[in-house]
């Protein structure tokens, strides 16, 4: 039976068709939602693999500094902090004596350039084989990669350096011949000014300060050196830090002189022996890692081929490896030959493991493969 309503409420039954029809209008003349754009990184920057037969590397390429333009290669290095850089080529030669750069005052800028006269020495190795640096604190914007993949800093503090030693022989090296790219936390050891030149870049919404070293390539590494691309990311998307990302992080100890620190705790075994380690995991270590044992049986000898090496961090990521006659090379040492308590990998480690550092929460991350 149909009901019939008193007139005030059909016309608020009126009413509310008005409003519901007024309200129906005014959402279909609103804009669509802004679509989602996932966070990404803000370069990913091929590197070159280089084995001589001797020692393994990894080049980053650097096509500016200043308002020079270069074709130079640095030592992609895990193992240190800050850029260092031979100042031929940047600065005029009638600038760079054989005791130091020429800097009246406290800097001068040339080349867009500015070197301060804030001199140092910057020595790389160990007590048994140092490689020394002399130069000067300075400040550029750098192009990071090719003229294709390439990304440019803000103005960085940078080593320049005039000479470069064995110090070990004393006989000087090659011009550029040691240029390095160091990529590890904290600040250099020679000057707090100095970071890691990665560590400078602002990074957008949701992009963590850090980067992602991809699976070096074991076939890629010839004489000439192979172009592999992509294999740097700059900044870290929520995906690589998620526990789902396969990554196993690893807090860093803060210290007074150089910052934070690379090193990682673990236990190291071999010969069925468990050692007690700190780790750092160095791309700049091109042919011979050394575990250091301080009951060692001798100062240094090298593991025989066939070698079963385990490290468990204390994080709990753990990789083992075999030495051969060709790869994964090491040798045991006792510290107080080599003046240098770490266990150092090498290179050969980053061929099957990935490796990432968080700048901003001063994290290391390390991932099987």
């Amino acid at each position: 039976m149909q009901k019939t309503y008193p007139g005030y409420l059909r016309l608020c039954a009126a009413g509310l068709l008005l409003t519901m029809f007024a309200a129906s209008c005014k959402k279909d003349n609103s804009k669509p939602p802004v679509p989602v754009v996932p966070p990404k990184p803000i370069a990913s920057i091929g590197l070159y693999e280089v084995d001589s037969g001797i020692y393994k590397r990894i080049f980053i390429p650097i096509s500016k500094i200043g308002t020079q333009s270069v074709n130079f290669y640095s030592v992609f290095d895990t193992g240190s902090t800050g850029m260092t850089v031979d100042a031929s080529g940047l600065i005029p030669a009638s600038m760079i004596t054989s005791s130091g750069i020429t800097v009246p005052g406290d800097s001068i800028n040339v080349n867009g350039i500015t070197v301060t006269n804030q001199t140092a020495v910057i020595a790389y190795g160990n007590a048994q084989s140092e490689i020394q640096e002399f130069g000067n604190l300075a400040y550029a914007t750098t192009i990071i990669g090719t003229t294709v993949d390439g990304i440019t800093t803000t103005r960085i503090p940078f080593f320049l350096y005039y000479k470069i030693v064995d110090a070990t022989t004393g006989k000087k090296q090659p011009v550029h011949s040691n240029d390095v790219f160091g990529v590890g936390p904290g600040v250099s050891f020679t000057s707090s000014k100095i970071g890691s030149p990665l560590s400078y870049f602002k990074m957008p919404t949701n992009v963590t300060n850090g980067f992602k070293l991809g699976q070096l390539i074991s076939s890629s590494f010839s004489l000439n050196g192979t172009f592999v691309s992509d294999l740097l990311t700059i900044g870290l998307i929520p995906d690589d830090l998620s526990a789902s990302s396969g990554f196993i992080m690893h807090p860093l100890t803060y210290y007074s002189q150089g910052g934070y620190s690379p090193d990682i705790p673990a236990t190291v075994t071999y010969n069925g022996k468990n050692v007690a380690a700190t780790l750092l995991f160095d791309t700049g270590t091109p042919a011979i890692s050394t575990i250091e044992d301080p009951a060692a049986a001798s100062d240094i000898a090298s593991l025989p081929a066939n070698t079963s090496v385990t490290m468990t961090t204390s994080s709990g990521f753990t990789y083992t490896y075999m030495t051969s006659g060709a790869d994964n090379l090491t040798q045991v040492a006792k510290p107080s030959y080599t003046g240098d308590p770490r266990t150092i990998f090498g290179i050969d480690f980053f061929i099957d493991n990935e490796f990432l550092t968080d700048y901003a929460d001063h994290k290391i991350g390390l991932k099987n493969n």
